[in-house]
């Protein structure tokens, strides 16, 4: 059987189109993470893979099965649930004296912004002491920021710590 290329729609031909009209725009999401370009953006998998440490990946768990205990043990509460009341935050226990502190801002973060990628002022060609203190900020890369990247956020000289 085969079929007339006259006589398929565009785009359900099952082949992957870079062409602008078939990929879904920056403007048509709702999420914005600073890239002009989507394809541009990056995948940050998982950390690890999901369920390898629940019960039953093995053949052997499979046979012997998982105990009312062990599934109950895995439950969670459903957030939208009207039962579900989380502990109050007057509650939560301070794990370190720092946590404490007034000099730190709660929940906050020093810096209002995220700063992109860091580069030395001189590309990184040399190898003098100065380099290592002093950067500035090329805006956002097309991938997804690692850890350290993410950590570090622009403190204006008008900021209040």
């Amino acid at each position: 059987m085969t079929t007339n290329p006259e006589s398929t729609s565009e785009g359900s031909t099952g082949e992957y189109s870079l062409d602008e009209d078939d990929q879904l725009q920056a403007e048509d999401t709702l999420d914005d993470r600073g890239v002009d370009d989507v394809l541009d953006e990056g995948y940050s998998p998982p950390e690890q893979p999901e369920g390898i440490n629940r019960f039953g990946t093995t053949a052997d768990e499979q046979r012997q099965g998982e105990s009312l205990a062990q599934h109950l043990a895995e439950e969670e509460p459903d957030p939208t649930s009207l039962a579900y009341q989380p502990d109050s935050p007057d509650s939560e226990w301070r794990s370190d004296e720092a946590d404490s502190d007034p000099e730190f801002p709660e929940d906050e973060q020093v810096g209002g912004r995220r700063s992109g990628r860091l580069i030395a002022p001189d590309e990184g060609v040399s190898v003098h002491d100065i380099q290592q203190r002093l950067a500035t900020d090329a805006g956002f890369d097309g991938g997804a920021a690692s850890a350290e990247e993410a950590a570090v956020h622009v403190i204006d000289a008008d900021d209040e710590f």
